[in-house]
């Protein structure tokens, strides 16, 4: 308990903080219709919304307001209240143009002043609002703790957040209030394409012969057709390169020209006995070649080679540019990041599967959907933070995380079409939170079609194959996905469940050097340490499954048996003889 100190006036309150989405940004483009407007929002919607329901505004801000009340009760209420009417009053608006807010509540001990409030609560509620989606509301614990069943509200545990300047996690809900505006700015310029940009170039660099550019001009349309199945790429037509390549190119001008990032040319060399192909990717604001590789082959197989030669290029170049953007999303400052950035930076956390990284990145995730709320790859990646909580990290509730997965992958589904890897990640979910394996496999196969050059479509694809015992199909799948994936700093996660196609088809060595591999590269994956496990104890190597026992209950020391036997996707027979594989290696039951 806070001790009193004379002088200082304390209570406990509920506190609302709430702030304008893409308040700079609509102040830039239309700075007095934007404050004739929020201040109107202020006489007409949030000052007598607030009193409405017994709160008092301690302060309002430039672009947004800050509140107290005597109840959690009422403090919910109102935030429902206005976040409807704030929509229906604004709904008729441009899209680039509508006023929409963030908002966040918390339930502390404060200290009041005469016109601030101020203490560790009130931080806390300033912090929650920039976790919420724009048009939404994110509350505590303590708020959740006093709220009864009777909200009409879709409620999302999004678990343990670890919030800028706070030393502990605070447990953090997110409240969906049932109307919302259709579509909301936020702080990326309207039009703007958040994803890096690539132009594919014909491959005339020292052509020896021009009558070969038809065969050059083949290679680059299949490289295109592999790059534009990445939906984390934007990739320009090859028409519109067309008027470029040959001996000399200078890739700046050309990327300002096409309004491209990165610009992949090359050059095309055959003889009766070889084909040797070259590529180049570059930078195109600063000139630098990233990396350069020569491709070679028989030119009896050429429409293979062709195939092989584009599979290598799209492998190469997207970890690369992957790696790339992070890096120059992490140079930038946190208010000025668009969602594309910020699921980078989410996705870089997400696979580390330590407590504090999974944590902050479901915050980064929350923040890119409130930033574009039409951003299929944030919920996807939202989606599976939920796989990884109920099969990685541990989940209190992995009936209901389940549900929140589920809903996400949904919701990326319904915003990215024939994206790929939102096929991939919604076919995932249904086989493995949801049981459901024909929903699974016709979406795995569409993700397959969307994007032969998916590793996570491939790797999915396997993962459900041997959920369900077809060993042949799982290895094929998985082979791929590792393929596509050798520059992938998340490698280990196509490796592992190549192990486990392996495993599944009655190939223990095989299983076990993929497994190896994987773990080596990650050793904080649970799957890949319980696959592991499970392989030397069908092995017959009791001895180092136990001392692999022990490594994991040193990594997830609650590990149990029989909580885990309710999530393990296996059916029938196979998935009793993983469990005792599990057992007899000593982990407890």
């Amino acid at each position: 308990m806070t001790p009193s100190v004379p002088g200082v006036r304390r209570r406990l309150a509920a506190v609302l903080a709430a702030d304008v989405v893409g308040y700079t940004r609509l102040m830039e483009s239309h700075e007095i219709d934007t404050h004739t407007r929020l201040m109107q929002l202020r006489s007409e919607v949030l000052d007598p919304g607030v009193a409405a329901l017994h709160g008092t505004i301690v302060k309002n801000t430039g672009d947004g307001f800050l509140a107290t009340f005597d109840t959690a009760r009422d403090a919910t209420r109102c935030a429902l209240s206005l976040q409807e009417s704030v929509a229906a009053n604004t709904a008729g608006m441009p899209a680039d143009q509508r006023i929409s807010f963030r908002m966040g509540l918390n339930a502390a001990d404060i200290i009041v002043e005469k016109d601030d409030v101020y203490g560790e609560g009130v931080n806390i509620a300033a912090r929650l609002q920039t976790y919420a989606q724009a048009g939404g509301i994110v509350v505590s614990g303590a708020i959740a703790e006093q709220l009864g069943k009777d909200f009409n509200v879709n409620v999302i545990d999004l678990g343990d957040l670890h919030l800028r300047n706070m030393g502990r996690p605070v447990r953090v809900y997110a409240l969906h209030p049932p109307t919302q505006p259709a579509k909301l700015v936020g702080e990326a310029p309207a039009g703007q394409e958040p994803r890096p940009s690539i132009a594919v170039l014909p491959f005339r660099m020292n052509l020896s012969n021009p009558d070969e550019a038809y065969f050059a001009d083949g290679i680059v349309d299949d490289i295109i057709r592999g790059l534009a199945g990445l939906k984390e790429l934007f990739v320009v037509s090859r028409g519109a390169s067309l008027g470029f390549g040959g001996r000399n190119i200078d890739v700046r001008e050309i990327g300002r020209q096409l309004g491209v990032r990165y610009v992949l040319y090359g050059g095309v060399q055959r003889t009766a006995t070889a084909i040797r192909i070259g590529t180049e990717l570059n930078d195109a604001e600063s000139g630098e070649v990233i990396r350069s590789d020569l491709h070679e082959g028989d030119p009896s197989e050429l429409f293979a080679l062709q195939d092989r030669i584009a599979i290598s290029v799209v492998r190469q170049i997207a970890p690369q540019v992957r790696e790339r953007e992070l890096m120059r999303a992490m140079r930038k400052h946190p208010q000025n990041l668009t969602a594309y950035e910020l699921v980078l930076q989410a996705f870089d956390l997400l696979y580390r599967m330590d407590y504090d990284s999974f944590s902050r990145a479901r915050g980064l995730l929350e923040q890119a959907i409130s930033h574009d709320p039409n951003y299929a790859l944030a919920y996807s990646y939202a989606a599976l933070w939920y796989v990884f909580r109920i099969g990685e990290i541990g989940s209190a509730d992995p009936d209901g995380d389940a549900i929140a997965g589920a809903k996400y992958a949904t919701e990326a589904i319904a915003r990215g079409g024939d994206d790929a890897f939102a096929l991939a990640v919604y076919g995932h979910v249904q086989s493995f939170l949801l049981g459901d394996f024909q929903k699974a496999k016709i979406s795995l196969e569409r993700a397959i079609a969307a994007g032969p050059s998916s590793a996570m479509a491939w790797t999915m694809a396997s993962a459900t194959s041997g959920f369900l015992g077809d060993g042949p199909a799982a290895v094929r799948q998985g082979e791929q996905g590792v393929r596509l994936s050798p520059l992938d700093a998340r490698s280990f996660w196509h490796e592992g469940l190549l192990g486990q196609a392996h495993y599944v088809n009655g190939d223990y060595e095989q299983a076990l050097e993929w497994v190896r591999s994987a773990v080596s590269r990650n050793e904080l994956i649970r799957f890949n340490q319980r696959l592991l496990i499970v392989t030397l104890g069908a092995l017959g190597r009791r001895e180092e499954a136990a001392q692999a026992a022990h490594r994991y209950l040193q990594i997830q020391p609650d590990f149990r048996v029989s909580s885990y036997a309710k999530r393990c996707p296996f059916r029938g027979a196979a998935l009793e003889t993983w469990l005792g594989h599990l057992r007899s290696a000593g982990l407890p039951d």
